[in-house]
């Protein structure tokens, strides 16, 4: 540890045979820099151990170098927030800065709340993953503030470049469409919670995929879900008490798509010899699943490293452009065999 604390920005410029100068441009998330010799510096860190500075760095820049990030404590307890949280704090510790996590809790109110903390810890920038705030709430936020501030998973249109989100209706119409080309009519499907703007958009795309082939909306083999895996698998219960024939069941996420499994192997029904299973995000269970869960992968890596990058851009004073939306990508894994109506 002692050694560990001896190690200067200088080992780390020799380490990576750049100039102190260079590491110095680095850890200011200098976009200027190349990504090679942003790669050389960041491993360097890494292997030699070195932490910065930040008080000092803070007195000579009057920067705070901290990054605020927001998100209600109901998406603590998932694998999708483990994702995101791991990947915002490793991202902002690259830049050389502290991530600052703040709880929106249970209200539109309490997210406002979680702002005005940050505000007063003087973060430099601020991330908000908003769940009761709407649209209107947080281009006016964006408005009210000087500091940098970027909203993710959600779109808006008055400060389209402040925005990263993820095109959550196509993927899901265009996964939907799988589904269908492998033979699938009587498709079921699990919602996310109520008034959630994701929940809503995936449900359009489940929608619009059956309109798509012409299938008729059956609101009998629509379930509520809340995005947990005790949703799920009371979601399946219910579309088999219901006695709905369907040969493949889409969740919302993957959390409730393991729910799911568990009901329909209760009851009997073999995966995916009797029932197709189809989940959403990709979080790291479904590949280890038994079966393998089929699944869209949601780009949550990338979409927080623009995120970050639109941030140290606007913090050195450099225009940002609007970012076109992140589109999953259809993961096939064994949970889904062919449908009845299949054609050879």
């Amino acid at each position: 540890m002692v050694e560990a604390l001896m190690i200067t920005m200088l080992d780390v410029a020799r380490k990576a045979g750049v100039s102190k100068a260079t590491v110095s441009r680095v850890l200011a998330g200098n976009r200027y820099v190349s990504k090679s010799t942003q790669q050389k510096v960041f491993q360097a860190i890494e292997e030699t151990g070195y932490r910065p500075n930040l008080l000092a760095r803070s007195l000579a820049t009057q920067k705070s170098q901290n990054i605020g990030l927001i998100v209600t404590h109901s998406l603590f307890n998932g694998p999708y927030f483990s994702e995101l949280l791991y990947q915002t704090a490793t991202l902002t510790n690259n830049y050389g800065r502290q991530l600052i996590l703040a709880d929106g809790k249970t209200s539109a109110d309490d997210e406002r709340a979680a702002i005005e903390f940050l505000l007063d810890l003087r973060c430099d920038a601020i991330i908000i993953y908003p769940r009761f705030l709407d649209t209107a709430a947080l281009e006016a936020i964006i408005d009210q503030h000087d500091i940098p501030i970027m909203v993710v998973n959600r779109r808006l249109t008055q400060h389209a470049a402040n925005c990263v989100w993820a095109s959550h209706q196509q993927n899901t119409r265009d996964a939907v469409n799988y589904l269908i080309a492998r033979g699938h009519h009587d498709i079921a499907f699990i919602t996310g919670l109520a008034g959630s703007p994701t929940a809503a958009a995936r449900l359009a795309g489940y929608q619009q995929a059956l309109a798509d082939h012409q299938l008729p909306y059956d609101a009998a083999r629509v379930l509520p879900g809340a995005w947990t895996p005790e949703s799920g698998q009371a979601a399946a219960r219910q579309l088999l008490s219901a006695g709905v024939p369907f040969s493949a069941l889409m969740a919302s996420n993957d959390d409730m798509a393991i729910g799911a499994a568990l009901a329909l192997n209760a009851a009997g029904k073999r995966l995916p010899q009797d029932v197709s299973l189809m989940g959403f995000d990709d979080i790291r269970m479904a590949e280890f699943f038994l079966p393998p869960l089929t699944t869209v992968h949601v780009p949550v890596a990338e979409m927080i490293q623009h995120t970050l990058a639109q941030l140290v851009a606007m913090l050195e004073g450099e225009a940002i452009a609007p970012l076109p939306p992140f589109s999953g990508r259809l993961i096939e894994r064994a949970s889904v065999a062919d449908g009845p109506f299949r054609c050879s």
